[in-house]
């Protein structure tokens, strides 16, 4: 293959948002360097709702679904599914004839990466978390590379040839801008330390219910809030912070998140992988309250990372006591110096350009012979 032809590269991205926007910021950056993108993604709304964003994709939907427990009845559904997937991907292999397949991770990927190893097309898969999932830890075996989100997780393959590229974020996230300017769109005061909240695509709720419990023991007239609430609780906020008198921009999701980024002080977040890479990019300093039923835990390790590198603090959902709590964030908002040591820790955890790290591992996989 001449080095200058373009490539014909599948990514297998759907699920979960957390592998799916991942994946469409690397097809953003493989089609801006020219080269032609099949994405294969799951039935599930959440896939069909972001693609309706990116018309210049071709699409493809395939009938996976997560892998349940052996022992259950369920598994016999999940193999059924998986092997129509693979009958389905090595038909669609065979009208677009890739160069290279991509998994961003979750059970989407394996049935396209299986297909690959069949006909002999090189792959590669991104594990965004500290822990990889079940999918990624069965992929890995009959993929040609792996890329991954945290060094840390390199331990979990060995003998692979593993490269850390970071976790690719949205291209639609803009870059950082004046904090008051980011302010004023929110319409917030400039005078005041500022709270993000943000519970991520799985549990919002409990993030959002510890801070309706927190909010009354904030101090008052020093600090505004951002909380972004996920698709409930948005209206219930809104007046919790209204009777606490404290000022504040409440939503259910923002499509411009470097807005909130910008303006915010400190965040309480989750800990998924795309959450950290938003965070680290824009030198957020944050606590980080790990999601209880991620698979393996894995929110947990990736808080852990920050945590060790200075940038985090961590707090378990069910050990979290609203007074202790109020006295963390309150402390650390009126702590300007320490956040500014946490802010830069933060952006020292990943890797820039992780979307143009990938892409080019992506090209290199396909070229290599």
């Amino acid at each position: 293959m001449s080095r200058d032809e373009p490539l014909r590269v599948v990514i297998a991205c759907g699920g979960t948002g957390g592998h799916l926007f991942p994946g469409l910021a690397v097809a953003e950056e493989l089609k801006g360097r020219g080269h032609e993108i099949l994405l294969l993604v799951s039935e599930k709304l959440i896939d069909s709702i972001a693609l309706k964003e990116h018309p210049e994709f071709r699409c493809h939907k395939l009938p996976s679904v997560g892998m349940p427990s052996p022992l259950s009845p369920a598994f016999v559904r999940f193999l059924r599914r998986a092997w129509e997937s693979l009958g389905d991907c090595r038909a669609v292999y065979r009208r677009f004839r890739p160069s290279v397949v991509l998994g961003m991770g979750g059970f989407t990927s394996t049935a396209p990466l299986l297909a690959a190893r069949l006909q002999k097309v090189p792959s590669l898969i991104h594990e965004s978390n500290a822990i990889p999932g079940r999918a990624n830890a069965l992929a890995s075996r009959f993929t040609t590379r792996v890329l991954l989100g945290f060094g840390d997780c390199a331990a979990f393959f060995p003998g692979r040839d593993c490269i850390v590229t970071g976790t690719p974020v949205r291209r639609n996230l803009g870059d950082r801008m004046p904090r008051e300017e980011a302010l004023a769109r929110l319409k917030l005061q400039p005078g005041l330390a500022t709270l993000l909240v943000m519970g991520g695509s799985q549990g919002a709720s409990a993030v959002n219910q510890i801070l309706f419990k927190v909010a009354p023991l904030l101090p008052k007239g020093k600090i505004q809030i951002i909380h972004l609430t996920g698709d409930r609780d948005d209206r219930l906020a809104a007046a919790n912070y209204q009777r606490e008198e404290i000022p504040h921009f409440v939503a259910p999701f923002h499509h411009r998140m470097e807005e909130a980024y910008s303006a915010a002080d400190l965040a309480v977040s989750r800990a998924g992988a795309s959450s950290l890479s938003e965070i680290s990019r824009f030198r957020l300093p944050a606590v980080l309250v790990p999601y209880p039923f991620a698979a393996d835990d894995h929110q947990t390790a990736n808080a852990k990372i920050f945590v060790a590198a200075g940038a985090a603090e961590m707090m378990q959902e069910n050990q979290i006591a609203p007074e202790a709590f109020a006295a963390m964030l309150s402390n650390l908002l009126l702590e300007k110096t320490r956040r500014e040591h946490m802010g830069a820790a933060a952006g020292g955890i990943l890797p820039d350009d992780a979307a143009a790290k990938v892409a080019g591992e992506v090209i290199r996989c396909a070229r290599t012979p």
